[in-house]
């Protein structure tokens, strides 16, 4: 089972959805029960510095080097985590699929747990002593970063294409897809920086830092960050989110395309959270029925028509 955090703040379990309409929109509910599509589960690709790749998932054991896989996580020896000056650093990545999540402890102990659709480039090894530094190519990711108190006082950054961020030892998730409108950084303990070419923001915990196209520009807002990482707890929480967002994220875990057949049905907003074990014609139904029959969804393979 992919490895699981307790949260800052608790997360209130609500059964179900509530829904608040934007636009006088008429539709009716239809769901084919016949259709199955899959739940996503611990799954990914690790590419390693020869260019080699290895597929990574439930009952695939994989061992080389300084790293380990049981299946559900990815663990580099921290025994052998370090390297000098004059060695060049190797690099990994680790890709995640549609449909997929997995977690991977890098080799200085700091902890990663990576959603659907994301991808990671990392060391094999760090520079003992100097700044240890990834990068989250897109996607989303919950750190756990291991102190500088047990590197030598060495920080820790985290890149993204528009971002970015700097630690000492902290628990923080970022949210950087390619398809949203914004990157989201939303801290839970200890500080950040949030950097870009044009601004600087320090965050403290509970804050969420939003980067648009304008990279001069940082918002910091208040926020429950248990909120933002209930997805590593097996959630999906949404508050007063629109059912365009809400697809996205549903998409993605479950590995589906979703049409919208009318630009205003995107604006139903619901909240509410769903567990990510039920499946997603259970979820369809539950959407459905929240909407008092004004939302109709019909399923072709892998596409969801949304009328």
């Amino acid at each position: 089972m992919y490895k699981q955090i307790a949260a800052a703040a608790s997360i209130l379990l609500i059964m179900g959805l509530s829904l608040f309409k934007l636009k006088d929109t008429t539709v009716t509910t239809v769901v084919d029960n016949k259709n199955t599509i899959e739940v996503g589960s611990d799954r990914a690709i690790l590419t390693l510095e020869n260019g080699n790749q290895v597929a990574l998932g439930q009952g695939k054991s994989y061992q080389t080097g300084n790293v380990r896989s049981n299946g559900e996580e990815l663990v580099y020896n921290s025994q052998s985590g370090k390297v000098n000056t004059k060695e060049k650093l190797l690099f990994n990545y680790l890709t995640i699929p549609k449909g997929g999540q997995f977690f991977v402890q890098l080799s200085d102990g700091t902890e990663v747990w990576l959603n659907s659709d994301s991808k990671l480039k990392y060391p094999t090894k760090f520079i003992e002593g100097e700044t240890r530094e990834i990068e989250l190519l897109y996607g989303e990711a919950y750190l756990k970063v291991s102190p500088s108190s047990e590197h030598n006082g060495a920080a820790f950054n985290v890149r993204t294409k528009a971002q970015e961020i700097g630690v000492l030892g902290t628990e923080f998730n970022i949210k950087a897809y390619t398809d949203d409108s914004q990157i989201e950084t939303t801290l839970v303990e200890g500080k950040i920086v949030v950097e870009t070419e044009g601004a600087k923001k320090v965050l403290s915990p509970n804050q969420q830092s939003r980067i648009g196209a304008d990279l001069n520009l940082i918002e910091v807002v208040d926020v429950d960050a248990s909120e933002a990482i209930s997805w590593i707890n097996g959630l999906f929480t949404f508050n007063e989110e629109s059912l365009g967002e809400m697809m996205k994220v549903l998409s993605r875990w479950y590995d589906v395309e979703v049409v919208f057949e009318s630009a205003e049905h995107q604006d139903f907003i619901f909240t509410g959270v769903l567990e990510k074990t039920k499946s997603f014609v259970d979820i369809l139904e539950l959407i459905a029925a929240t909407s008092d029959g004004e939302i109709k969804f019909e399923i072709e393979g892998k596409t969801i028509f949304i009328k």
